[in-house]
């Protein structure tokens, strides 16, 4: 019959304690185990150290083990007995305490080493951005680095990530601010994606942000500044492929991000359209736009075509001819002209457009609305289908090139 163990108690460990030490100090002392029963001892060395340890058979190999748990008194004697009975419940489902504590101490060591920084940085390496896009996230980057950067990215609370914001809105830079839960959101979902952390807790902070101001593009609506603009574009020396898309701008007033990634498989030159969905990344509608395509539009496609050689893309970058040209390339060929932001940019063709075609030409607002790719509904409250109107918005898109052709001329 195995021998009752008596479980220790508080006052037992202190007075063992006590007699130890002072056989340690007449060289009589050998070093001496308690057990508490269930495989948990405490171990009185003669160095003075008073150590908890856990005894036990692996599940697996069915050897004897010893796991350290801890100094006493750091460990007390209720929190040896919770790791013992921890230990325990592992063993009971054939979980060896031993691995399962190598595992915990190698995910506290990953988490450790995966901050927030080090995960940003893997995740720019999966990105394909502009040069001035690369330049603007860095700021955003900083933003967040300076806060967080360093911690463990399993570790960085709402809170955290709420003081960065807070930074920004109270300089008034409420676009940055938004900028900066966006880009953190980013890196937190890639972190998700390879188990680094639970959850993006950015996302908890959708909707807490100032909103960001309207923008106005700024435009020159006026016929006589419209056609100085035109004039001084022709005028324009610069890369050929800058040179074509603000000589076409105008005519298609579509979104520069769209122009810039423009296909010449989307061109159909015998039905005269140019067919496209917008990239999601524009956050616009999502449905297909169809943009009818003037003589004059077809003249200069017909120019530009030859300086495309084996680029799918109308307006490659100089780089490389599977990528756009920059996000920038336009307003800054505006800038070098002469016009600043607060005068012109290329969006504002948008606005010109919008303005003229109904102030000048009297075209109706819906066809311009639809062209401009608006969401436009009919009596009914339902939004009109894309190729509805289309011989009309073609006519009207002919009518506007013409109109550009005479302001360019006057």
């Amino acid at each position: 019959m195995p021998k009752k163990v008596v479980p220790l108690t508080d006052s037992k460990i202190k007075a063992t304690q006590k007699q130890f030490k002072a056989n340690i100090n007449s060289g009589l002392a050998k070093d001496l185990r308690l057990s508490d029963g269930d495989g948990l001892n405490l171990i009185f060395r003669t160095s003075g150290a008073v150590l908890w340890r856990f005894d036990y058979t692996r599940p697996i190999s069915k050897k004897r083990n010893t796991l350290a748990i801890g100094n006493y008194p750091e460990i007390t004697l209720a929190e040896a007995r919770g790791v013992r009975e921890e230990y325990r419940a592992l063993i009971s489902k054939n979980i060896d305490p031993q691995t399962y504590r190598n595992d915990i101490l190698e995910e506290a060591k990953i988490s450790h080493e995966n901050t927030f920084r080090k995960i940003a940085e893997e995740f720019k390496t999966k990105q394909v951005l502009t040069p001035a896009t690369v330049v603007r996230n860095e700021r955003i980057y900083n933003y967040l680095y300076e806060e967080f950067g360093e911690m463990p990215i399993s570790e960085i609370r709402a809170k955290h990530l709420v003081k960065v914001i807070r930074k920004a809105e109270a300089k008034g830079t409420i676009e940055t601010a938004h900028r900066i839960r966006s880009k953190a959101s980013q890196v937190f979902r890639y972190a998700v994606s390879l188990g680094f952390c639970e959850r993006d807790v950015a996302h908890d902070l959708i909707g807490t942000i100032k909103p960001r101001e309207i923008k106005h593009y700024s435009a020159l609506v006026e016929e006589k500044d419209f056609g100085q603009l035109l004039k001084d574009i022709e005028q324009y020396e610069g890369y050929v492929h800058t040179k074509f898309a603000l000589r076409i701008l105008p005519h298609v007033f579509v979104r520069t991000g769209e122009l810039r990634h423009a296909k010449w498989s989307d061109i159909n030159f015998e039905e005269r359209t140019w067919s496209y969905t917008p990239p999601k990344t524009m956050k616009k509608t999502g449905v297909e736009h169809i943009v009818p395509l003037s003589d004059q539009v077809i003249e200069l496609l017909k120019e530009l075509k030859p300086f495309c050689y084996k680029s799918d893309l109308l307006f490659p970058s100089i780089s490389s001819k599977t990528r756009p040209m920059s996000d920038m390339t336009i307003n800054m060929a505006l800038r070098r002209m002469g016009y600043d932001r607060d005068k012109m940019t290329g969006h504002g063709f948008r606005a010109i457009a919008r303005t003229l075609l109904e102030e000048k030409l009297k075209f109706p607002v819906e066809r311009i609305e639809q062209q401009l790719a608006h969401q436009v509904r009919d009596m009914h409250g339902r939004a009109y289908n894309r190729t509805k109107f289309l011989e009309e918005r073609a006519e009207m898109m002919q009518g506007w090139s013409d109109y550009i052709d005479k302001l360019k001329a006057s």
